[in-house]
C-alpha cells in the first residue's frame, strides 16, 4: 500500500517544494557579512604582535625580580639553604612556622618538590631576559635620559602607595603607614604628580616595601613550596597569594582601561625599571655555580629578612 504524499501549498508535493527552493549558502555561513578590509586585517596583526611582544618582555622580569635584593641580605644568617633535608620536621614544610620560634631562630629549608618544572620555567625566563628584555631596555636607556626614567619610576611607585599603606597597617607598623601618607601628599603636589621624590630627597622619608606576602609571613604563614613562575619569576605559595591580593590594591589596575592597556603599561614599567638596574642579574649568574639555586636562595633570604624586620615591631609599636 502506498503512503499518501503530503502536499505543500497549492497542492504541490513537499518534495517538489524542497527542490524548488535553492539553499542560500551565503546566508548559512556568514549572512550578509562584509569582507574584512586589508587595513582592518593589518590592524589585527599589529595588535597580535604587540601582545606577543609585551608577554615576551614581561617574561624577562622572572630573572631580575630578586637579583638586586641580594645586596640587602648581608645580615642574614649564613645557614645554607637546602632542599629535601630535615624531612621529619614537618610533613608539609613551610605551611606554618613552628610555635614559639621566629624565622631567625630556625634554619631555612627550601621546599622545592617542583624543581624539575621550576628549572624549565627558569630557563624560559632566562632566555626571555637575555633575548628580549635586556636588548629592549638597553635601547630604551640610550634614547631616554636617566632623569626621565627615574621620574617614571617615581611616578609608578607613587601610584602604588595604597599597596604599601594597607600592608603597613595590617602589620601594625603605624609609623611607616603615616610616612606613606606623607610621602604621597608631598610627592603628588611638590613632586608634580609623583614624578619627583622630594619626600626622600629633601625630608629623608624612605618608602616602605611592605606587601601582602610579608603580611602573611608576619602572622606566621609559612612559604610552603617554592615556585618559579614563568614571566613572574621566583615565588612560593604564600607570596603568590600575596601577589594576587596586592593586584587588587594597586590603583593602576583600576585607572587603566582594559586588559591590553594594563599589560602595555606593565610592560613599559618593566622596561623602564630594567634600564635602571641592568647588569644585576648578569652579575648574579656569572658568580653562581648553579644560577637556579643562587636565585632561589637569594629570593628566600631576601623574603626572610623582610619578614624578620616586620616581626621586630610588635603590635602597636612603631619604628
Amino acid at each position: 500500500m502506498r503512503l499518501p504524499i503530503s502536499c505543500g501549498e497549492e497542492g504541490t508535493p513537499r518534495g517538489d517544494v524542497l527542490k524548488s527552493r535553492p539553499v542560500d549558502r551565503k546566508a548559512k555561513v556568514g549572512g550578509d557579512a562584509e569582507p574584512v578590509s586589508p587595513s582592518d586585517r593589518a590592524s589585527g596583526y599589529l595588535k597580535a604582535i604587540c601582545r606577543a611582544l609585551s608577554i615576551l618582555i614581561l617574561g624577562g622580569t622572572g630573572c631580575i625580580s630578586t637579583a638586586p635584593d641580594q645586596t640587602r641580605t648581608g645580615d642574614v644568617s649564613s645557614q645554607p639553604l637546602v632542599a629535601g633535608e630535615q624531612k621529619g620536621a614537618l610533613d608539609l614544610p613551610g605551611i606554618g612556622e613552628a610555635p614559639g620560634g621566629s624565622p631567625s631562630s630556625q634554619p631555612i629549608v627550601v621546599s622545592d618538590p617542583l624543581e624539575p618544572v621550576n628549572r624549565v620555567f627558569f630557563y624560559f625566563n632566562d632566555k626571555l631576559y637575555f633575548w628580549v628584555l635586556k636588548p629592549v631596555s638597553k635601547g630604551y636607556g640610550k634614547v631616554v635620559p636617566q632623569p626621565v626614567r627615574l621620574g617614571v619610576k617615581n611616578f609608578f611607585s607613587n601610584i602604588a602607595t595604597p599597596v604599601r599603606l594597607v600592608n603597613c597597617v595590617l602589620q601594625t607598623e603605624f609609623k611607616d603607614a603615616w610616612i606613606e601618607i606623607e610621602r604621597f601628599a608631598i610627592n603628588t603636589t611638590v613632586g608634580v604628580a609623583g614624578f619627583g621624590d622630594p619626600a626622600l630627597n629633601r625630608w629623608h622619608m624612605e618608602s616602605s616595601d611592605a606587601d601582602l606576602g610579608q603580611t602573611l609571613g608576619h602572622y606566621g604563614v609559612g612559604p610552603s613550596i617554592y615556585i618559579d613562575w614563568p614571566i613572574i619569576g621566583p615565588s612560593n605559595v604564600r607570596d603568590t597569594v600575596g601577589y594576587a591580593g596586592d593586584l587588587f590594591l594597586d590603583p593602576l589596575n583600576y585607572l587603566v582601561p582594559g586588559l591590553e592597556c594594563d599589560v602595555g603599561v606593565m610592560t613599559y614599567e618593566t622596561v623602564n625599571d630594567t634600564s635602571l638596574k641592568s647588569g644585576d642579574y648578569d652579575d648574579l649568574k656569572k658568580a653562581a655555580i648553579d644560577p637556579y639555586i643562587a636565585l632561589r636562595d637569594a629570593y628566600y633570604q631576601n623574603r626572610r629578612s623582610l619578614i624578620e624586620d616586620s616581626e621586630e615591631h610588635p603590635a602597636g609599636a612603631s619604628r
